[in-house]
């Protein structure tokens, strides 16, 4: 017994040291550079520009309907005018009807281009919190050193900041190394099958070849990781999938005096609630697995300790990270209830009952999975369960971090955001560069804005705005990277 005690003793110490040992030697990720000081931006005239841009109502509704093309012919005009080098220089194609793509035509064609994407579009205002907000939402205001608006954040600020760092390379006499493309769909809002999808297809057609691939995803954000004390530059390296379910119960319905045992809207509550209690299973894998990789050398001991020994603790690691709804986005394919429909009297049972429960799917987990977990958890012959019509894709695949291209935008927010801890993330959400995977290996995410903590919920939300020193920050941004790139 005494031995068998001894002998658990030592092995404790021994995995105890080697944890500790792996902890203390785990290499820095990051890359030193020298701030870029040579920019010369104006972010006062900037942010007036982008205030402009903002009061254009390109609104993406789920009601194709609603969709007003002026809108965005009096942006297009907009930019043709504010941005006039850009406009006669480059030459620029509208496709989907609404779409926006351009090609600044490099020197050496032998080198394959690169695509900075954004989208015009934004979310509609949630009717009957338009008083909520501090400005008028489409009023394109410069208060208090603030852009405020819809679209401040998502995207438009993507958008009028590229057009800016084009314009004043230009204006300097730049003449790019390689192509670049600028593709701006219209409608990412609503999945960007019209938009973006057809630029996708259309560079497709033409046996484009692209090197690498930037679109809107991460920030520079502060606060959002506990034991991090430097800002941290979250560059999206893949993207969750999407696929949204439909449950449909049918029954006999009649009178409420004489119920049956069980009722349409009483399976499919319990349908609902199955899958709600019975979520797919967390994983530290691909892009959340690199984020910690490379954030886990810049913390304190006692989190390194953890990050470095995923092997022995990674059951910590998800059940801290996962009590938070936005880390545990990042750990599992998502489950979440966003339809409910049944009934039209307080006295008659409902013949039909119908919900709708969306996923967004972990990159490993696949559409296939997702309808297999929901029948195999619902396990009930009375529930109808098919895809819903309409938008759905499957994660995208995880981009290299140890190419040359990540290297060189690693390096471009070193340069122009001192100080902060570049790192690989999953982007939870969705953007059009799902539909550009096939065209390049390394498809990246990330825009160059600055957030705090508090800014997080602004996007989609009320008071949607952007801080005139981020946004000077954000053009300047896009044009060291083109530096990087093209020269």
């Amino acid at each position: 017994m005494k031995q068998a005690l001894l002998a658990l003793v030592v092995v404790v110490i021994v995995v105890a040291a080697v944890a500790v040992v792996r902890a203390a030697s785990l290499p820095s990720r990051q890359i030193q550079a020298e701030p870029v000081a040579d920019i010369a931006v104006d972010p006062d005239a900037a942010a007036q520009r982008l205030a402009t841009a903002l009061t254009f109502r390109t609104i993406s509704y789920q009601d194709s309907a609603a969709f007003d093309g002026d809108e965005f012919r009096r942006l297009h005009d907009y930019l043709r005018r504010t941005f006039p080098r850009v406009d006669a220089a480059l030459p620029h194609e509208t496709v989907g009807g609404y779409s926006l793509l351009y090609r600044w035509i490099g020197r050496d064609r032998s080198l394959k281009p690169i695509v900075l994407m954004a989208h015009q579009d934004v979310v509609p205002v949630q009717p009957g919190t338009e008083g909520d907000w501090t400005l008028q939402p489409f009023g394109g205001d410069l208060v208090d050193g603030y852009v405020w608006g819809r679209g401040a954040l998502d995207d438009k600020a993507s958008l009028v900041a590229i057009f800016e760092a084009v314009e004043l390379l230009l204006a300097r006499g730049v003449q790019p190394r390689r192509t670049v493309y600028l593709a701006f769909g219209h409608d990412e809002e609503v999945g960007g099958l019209r938009g973006a999808a057809r630029i996708a297809e259309l560079l497709r057609q033409r046996q484009v070849e692209l090197e690498f691939v930037l679109d809107e995803g991460g920030f520079v954000v502060e606060g959002v990781m506990p034991g991090l004390a430097r800002p941290l530059a979250l560059v999206g390296v893949a993207e969750k999938g999407y696929v949204s379910l439909e449950l449909i119960v049918r029954g006999a319905g009649g009178h409420s005096s004489a119920p049956p045992v069980a009722t349409p809207i009483g399976i499919l509550s319990a349908a609902v609630n199955r899958l709600e209690t019975n979520r797919m299973p967390r994983a530290i894998r691909g892009a959340t697995a690199l984020l910690f990789d490379y954030v886990g050398p810049e913390m304190p001991l006692a989190r390194r300790l953890v990050i470095a020994n995923r092997w022995l603790l990674a059951p910590v690691l998800t059940r801290t990270m996962g009590g938070d709804p936005a880390g545990d986005a990042m750990l599992r394919t998502t489950t979440a209830p966003t339809i409910f429909e049944a009934g039209s009297k307080d006295n008659v049972i409902s013949p039909v009952a119908r919900a709708v429960v969306n996923f967004r799917i972990l990159p490993g987990d696949s559409i296939a999975s997702v309808i297999q977990h929901a029948r195999r958890t619902i396990d009930d012959d009375r529930v109808e369960i098919r895809p819903l019509a309409g938008f759905g894709t499957e994660p995208s695949p995880v981009s290299d971090v140890t190419s040359a291209d990540f290297r060189t935008l690693q390096r471009t927010i070193t340069e122009v955001f001192p100080g902060v801890i570049v790192a690989p993330w999953l982007v939870i959400g969705g953007t059009d560069a799902r539909y550009f995977r096939d065209l390049s290996a390394d498809v990246y995410r990330f825009n160059g804005g600055w957030l705090k903590p508090d800014d997080l919920a602004r996007a989609h939300g009320t008071d949607e705005r952007i801080a005139v020193r981020d946004y000077g920050r954000m053009v300047r941004f896009y044009v060291q990277l083109l530096r990087n790139t093209v020269q």
